[in-house]
């Protein structure tokens, strides 16, 4: 093969979204509960992985804010007017309706017998819980959850940004059923 046929090509509107559309949704069910994350920053982001994971629901919890924001706007660059949100004063409060819905819900966070986000299994509708910047998820949240799991840190800093975190498990969670099965 000549140098012509290995050129990549960045694809750009229909021919972009032709080629996103030959991989099957995975099929897993995610809903995302923001507590107390401080950032619209993280806010933002948070409402752009809720869209791209397709998940089912984003609620944000207490001291989070909330739409109409311009951070929020411009860094989830609208994706706050696509996925489905709620607002409640209490993570654990919007824990349990979700778990009332069929859902386990999973915190990330280095808690007491949580394991590394690569080595659980996860079930068919997961609620995926994130805590404050600073705080992490807060004891009163945490005691809701029916598990929890971390990302490990191998240098100096012992946490990630709050979105890259959300990211990172989001993604491995609803992929992690086709990974199982290789």
């Amino acid at each position: 093969m000549g140098s012509e046929s290995r050129r990549m090509k960045q694809l750009r509107g229909k021919p972009l979204k032709d080629y996103l559309k030959q991989v099957e949704h995975p099929g897993t069910n995610l809903v995302i509960v923001l507590q107390d994350v401080e950032d619209p920053v993280n806010v933002g982001a948070a409402f752009r992985i809720a869209d791209a994971c397709d998940a089912r629901e984003l609620a944000l919890t207490g001291t989070t804010p909330v739409p109409p924001h311009p951070s929020i706007a411009g860094i989830g660059r609208g994706t706050h007017r696509r996925v489905n949100w709620s607002y409640s004063d209490s993570a654990p409060g919007a824990i349990q309706g979700f778990k009332e819905r069929g859902y386990t819900s999973c915190a990330i966070e280095v808690a007491s017998n949580s394991a590394p986000y690569y080595e659980v299994e996860y079930p068919e509708k997961v609620c995926l819980v994130l805590g404050n910047e600073y705080y992490g998820v807060a004891k009163r949240t945490i005691s809701v959850c029916d598990m929890a799991i971390y990302i490990p840190m191998y240098g100096k800093v012992m946490s990630l940004n709050v979105h890259v975190a959300l990211g990172i498990a989001a993604y491995h969670i609803i992929h992690s059923k086709r990974i199982r099965e290789r």
